[in-house]
Order: C-alpha cells, then structure tokens, then sequence
C-alpha cells in the first residue's frame, strides 16, 4: 500500500512542474504540435524501457481486441482529454479551465462507485469537497476572461475532466501491464494527433531550449509519471483516497512557478493548502478509523 502512495507523491511533483515548464519553454508552440511530440518521446522511452525489461516480450500474450481496448483508453483518456482540456484553455481564463479541470479526481470516485461498486461514505463526500474548496479558493483573484466562448470552453473542461476520471477507472479495471498499456496509449495519442493537429493548428519548428520542454514533457510528465498514477491507482483498495492526493497538484504548481517564474504567492494559496492538506487528512482519519 506504502508504493502506491509512494507512485502517486512522485506524479504530483512531476505535474506541479508542467505549467511551469510549458510556460518557459514551449509557449509558442501550438498545443497539439506539443502533444504529438512529446508523445512520440513517450512512447520511445517507454519502449525502450519495456525492452530492457524484457516487458516486450509480453506484447504477444495480448490479444488483437486487447490492443484495441488499449488504443481506445488512450484515445479516451489522454486524447480527449488533453485536446478538449487545452481547448477549454484557450476559451476560458487559466484559473477558470483549471478549476473545471480538477473535477477529474472527483469523477474519479463517481466514476469508482458506478463501475468498479466502491462504498460512498459520508466522510469521503466531504473530504472530496473540502479538497475541492481548496482548489476553488485557489484560483480566486483573478476574473479575467480571454474573450473566448465561455460556455464552450466550460464544456470542454468538464467534459475533459469525465474523459480521464473515466480512462483511470476503466483502466484499473482491465488487467493489462501498466508498461505495455501505457506505451501503446502514448502511441495512440502520437498518431491521433499528428493525424488532426496540422489542420487544426499552424505547426511550427522546434527550435533550441523548446526541445528540452517538449523531451521533459514526453519522458516525464507522460511516460513516467501517467505511468506510476496508472499503477498507484492499480494497486490501490480504496480509489479516491489516491485520487484525491491529486489536488495537491495546482498548489504545488504555485509554488514552482513562484519560484522558477518569481510569481507572488498569494493568501489564497495558503488558505486552499490548509483545505486540500484538510481533505487529504480527513480521509486518511477515516481509513485508520476503519482498520482499527
């Protein structure tokens, strides 16, 4: 149980570090061109590490239809939900999309609870929406808008957010290796979106310190870390106490852009730590309470 929890700690600081990052490196590079990149960076060093591993071997044990199943988790989970979650971006302001993206862990345990029948308590429902509080307090301050279509950047935000709460349970629920599944995913996301990107957007080169962005992106923030979240979630008993360790993601994210970008960090970022650290406690109170 300590692994999983272990896998989840190093994918929140792995994704803290993303806004961050894009913002330094790849701000003029259009979203899908980023993702289809960085996706092939992925994919290779996941092969890689699945043939010195000797994990490629396995592939064989797979069934076309369960390549197929895998293929369509990717399009689903990491997809979508990436090119609705930066759509809904660039509609709405970065705090707004933000919020709406965060419902991700929160679809998560919806999602537990209709496929996979885990228990809802009253103490999970509240731990979630403390968490959550912290995130809406989080984002306060800022009420500028880009001028884009609010409500269809909304959509897309919370339609982004079922997206991947949706993937991270079907995928726990299908007994694939985590290293194949999610090299074949990555894959996926690579061709699907050097499929449509360059007709939605105007692709443009890649140019010095903007590879160094796009290879962190690809190797960490997509092969490693989506990898050990897809394995805490695995191996983990009770779904939404791991999924909600996931809203410690925007503040630490704060705190890396006030130090890397020297952003002010402002009160409200200090109230919603004390919220989403409160949600995360809360439920670790009444797990404890459970096995005693």
């Amino acid at each position: 149980m300590k692994k999983n929890y272990i896998f989840a700690f190093i994918t929140i600081l792995i994704w803290a570090s993303m806004a961050t990052m894009v913002k330094l490196l790849l701000a003029d590079i259009p979203n899908l061109e980023a993702l289809a990149i960085s996706s092939v960076f992925a994919f290779l060093f996941l092969l890689i590490i699945n043939i010195k591993t000797g994990k490629i071997k396995e592939m064989k044990q797979h069934a076309p239809k369960q390549y197929g199943v895998m293929a369509g988790l990717g399009f689903l989970g990491l997809f979508l939900y990436s090119g609705l979650y930066y759509y809904g971006i660039g509609e709405l302001s970065s705090q707004e999309a933000c919020i709406l993206n965060y419902l991700w862990p929160m679809m998560i345990v919806l999602f537990s609870c209709l496929i996979l029948k885990e228990r809802v308590t009253v103490l999970k429902c509240v731990a979630m929406v403390c968490s959550f509080l912290g995130i809406v307090i989080l984002s306060l301050g800022k009420s500028e808008t880009t001028g884009g279509n609010n409500t269809a950047g909304m959509v897309a935000c919370i339609v982004a957010a079922a997206c991947y709460g949706l993937f991270s349970v079907l995928n726990k629920k299908k007994d694939y290796d985590q290293n194949i599944t999610m090299m074949v995913i990555w894959l996926t996301v690579a061709v699907c979106a050097f499929a449509v990107g360059p007709f939605l957007e105007d692709w443009v080169p890649v140019r010095g310190m903007q590879w160094i962005g796009i290879i962190w992106l690809g190797v960490m923030t997509d092969a490693v870390a989506y990898l050990l979240w897809a394995l805490a979630l695995k191996g983990a008993e009770d779904t939404a106490k791991i999924a909600n360790l996931a809203y410690l993601t925007p503040f630490l994210s704060v705190v890396c852009s006030a130090l890397v970008l020297k952003e002010k960090i402002k009160l409200q970022a200090l109230v919603a730590l004390v919220l989403i650290i409160g949600g995360i406690l809360l439920q670790s109170l009444c797990e404890r309470k459970k096995e005693k």
